[in-house]
C-alpha cells in the first residue's frame, strides 16, 4: 500500500482496482491511512500553507421539490418544518457574516420552486452592489443552464452541485424522483461552460454503496477536476426511507478526503459540517486529511435546526459563524489559523 501512496503523492494516477484495494487498506489499517493523510496534509500546506478558509453558509429555504432517499428534506417529509427566508433577511446575514470577516457567502438551499431566475439575480445583484470584494457561492440544485448563466452575469463565482454518486444504479437508487446521472452532470458541465468554479463530491457509506463505488467517484472526480471536492460521511433522518441504516464511517470518510486532495493539489476541500456532526474531533480530522475550508453557519438562529438533511446537525459553537473566536482556538491546536481572504481557487498551482 506503501507504493500506492506514493504514487499518488507524486502525481501518478490509480485505476479503480489500486482505489479500491487502498480505500479498503485504509478501512482496517491505521498505518496506512495515517501514511495516506500525511501525504495529503503535506500537499495542503505546499499550496496553502497553514491557513484555512471560511465560507459563511446562508441557508436559503428547506422546501424541496426533490424526494432523495437520505435527505430530511424530501417532499415526501410531511413533518419536516419548512421556511423560507426573505430577501431582507439574507441581507442581514450578509451584513453580519461581513462584519465578522467573511469574504464567501455560500447560498444553498433545496430545489424550491419559488426561487425564480429574477428573484435571485435581484438577490445577487444586492449582495454584489454591497460587498464588491466578496465571492458568492451558490447551493440550489439542478437548474437550466440559462439559469446558471444569469446567475453568473448577476454577480456569483462559485456552485456546488455534489454529483452523489458516479455509478447511474446507485444514483438511481438514491434518487428516483431525479432525471438521473446523466443529467447531473450535464449540469455540472453547463456549469463549467458559465465559467463558475464548481464543486462535486459525494457521501460515503450511504446504503448500496460499495469501495468499488468509491473508487468510481474519485475517478469522476479526476476526470472532471473540479475546483471544490466535498466529502462527508452519510448521516441518517428518522423520516427518511434510510433513517434506520448506520452512519458511514469515520476513517473511509478521511481517506476519500486524503485521495481527493492527492488527485487535485489545488482543490478548495471543505472539512464538512458532517464530518463535524459524526465525531467532536472531525473537522479537525478533516484538515489533517488535507481538507483547507470549514463553512459556519450564518442562518438566522431560529431556522439552522429546520434545514435539518441529517439529525443533530452541527450548526452551533465553532460550526456557527459567531463562533470565529471558538474557531480560532480550536485550529490553533493542530497548527493553524484562519484565514479570512476569498480563497479562490489558484489554477496556476493544479
Amino acid at each position: 500500500m506503501r507504493e500506492l501512496v506514493e504514487q499518488l503523492a507524486s502525481g501518478h494516477r490509480l485505476d479503480k482496482k489500486s482505489l479500491s484495494a487502498l480505500l479498503t487498506a485504509c478501512a482496517t489499517d491505521s498505518h496506512v491511512l495515517q501514511l495516506l493523510r500525511d501525504n495529503a496534509v503535506r500537499t495542503a500546506r505546499q499550496q496553502f500553507g497553514l491557513g484555512i478558509f471560511i465560507r459563511g453558509l446562508i441557508e436559503l429555504s428547506s422546501y424541496c421539490r426533490c424526494d432523495c432517499m437520505y435527505c430530511g428534506l424530501r417532499r415526501s417529509n410531511r413533518t419536516a418544518e419548512r421556511y423560507r427566508l426573505t430577501t431582507e433577511e439574507v441581507m442581514a446575514c450578509c451584513k453580519e457574516g461581513y462584519n465578522l470577516g467573511f469574504r464567501t457567502f455560500v447560498l444553498q438551499g433545496g430545489e424550491d420552486g419559488t426561487h425564480s431566475d429574477e428573484w435571485l439575480v435581484e438577490l445577487i445583484s444586492h449582495i454584489r452592489s454591497l460587498y464588491s470584494d466578496v465571492a458568492i457561492t451558490l447551493s440550489l440544485g439542478e437548474r437550466s443552464e440559462e439559469s446558471y448563466i444569469k446567475l453568473k452575469r448577476a454577480g456569483a463565482n462559485r456552485y456546488l452541485l455534489r454529483h452523489e454518486a458516479a455509478n447511474e444504479e446507485l444514483y438511481a437508487s438514491l434518487h428516483p424522483s431525479s432525471r438521473g446521472l446523466q443529467h447531473r452532470l450535464a449540469c455540472v458541465e453547463a456549469l463549467k461552460r458559465a465559467e463558475y468554479q464548481v464543486g462535486m463530491g459525494m457521501m460515503i457509506g450511504v446504503k448500496g454503496q460499495t469501495i468499488e463505488h468509491i473508487a468510481e467517484d474519485l475517478l469522476l472526480i479526476e476526470k472532471y477536476r473540479p475546483e471544490m471536492v466535498g466529502i462527508g460521511p452519510f448521516l441518517p433522518h428518522h423520516a427518511t426511507p434510510l433513517g434506520g441504516e448506520p452512519a458511514g464511517d469515520l476513517n473511509l470518510t478521511l481517506a476519500a478526503v486524503a485521495i481527493a486532495r492527492l488527485i487535485l493539489p489545488s482543490a478548495l476541500i471543505p472539512a464538512t459540517t458532517a464530518l463535524a456532526t459524526l465525531t467532536p474531533r472531525g473537522r479537525l480530522e478533516g484538515i489533517l486529511s488535507g481538507a483547507n475550508v470549514v463553512m459556519p453557519n450564518l442562518s438566522p438562529s431560529d431556522v439552522r435546526a429546520k434545514y435539518a438533511i441529517y439529525e443533530n446537525k452541527a450548526s452551533w459553537g465553532k460550526e456557527a459563524a459567531e463562533g470565529l473566536k471558538a474557531l480560532e482556538s480550536e485550529l490553533q491546536t493542530i497548527g493553524y489559523h484562519i484565514d479570512f481572504s476569498r480563497g479562490d481557487f489558484n489554477n496556476l498551482k493544479q
